[in-house]
């Protein structure tokens, strides 16, 4: 089942690259008191990723941050290595969070799992943008287009902001 608007996030551990190395973070403590937005995609590197999707919170991370939102995180399933060097080959590195969620159990208890395995991608996260509010979905835009970053991009999530 999908999570919904109106649902708290579910409990996971989610893994990062800090300056000191990886670091373990709850959903709680990632999430908790703070608003933010949140985008999954399929996979680091792959085009519509880096070419539609992280690029467009990237440009529009100022306007998205000055209406109110605390942070911008991206998360896959992905290693935190990878996500670590995505982040910094993409020139997002301190300007957006990436997340890896390693085993995709973060991404089955959202409801948003799907098997890519015929595109030689194994089980990854359908793409989505949600806005998080102390732990809350307020928002969830979830692409139904393949290859597309529309619905779930910065521009349609910056318009739930307005």
């Amino acid at each position: 089942m999908t999570i919904s608007i109106g649902e708290k996030l579910p409990d996971a551990t989610l893994r990062t690259v800090t300056p000191d190395g990886p670091a373990d973070s709850s959903t709680s403590e990632l999430f908790g008191g703070r608003k933010v937005v949140l985008f999954g995609v399929p996979g680091a590197f792959t085009p519509t990723c880096s070419l539609n999707h992280l690029p467009g919170f990237l440009e529009n991370r100022d306007a998205i941050l000055a209406s109110g939102i605390d942070e911008i995180v991206c998360i896959s399933v992905n290693d935190h290595h990878v996500m670590s060097a995505w982040a910094k080959a993409a020139k997002a590195d301190g300007k957006i969070q990436f997340l890896a969620d390693w085993d995709g159990a973060f991404t089955k208890a959202l409801g948003m799992d799907i098997d890519l395995g015929v595109a030689g991608l194994g089980v990854r996260s359908k793409r989505y943008s949600m806005i998080v509010d102390d732990g809350e979905v307020t928002a969830l835009n979830i692409e139904d287009e393949r290859g597309k970053a529309t619905k779930s991009g910065a521009a349609a999530l910056l318009d739930q902001l307005g």
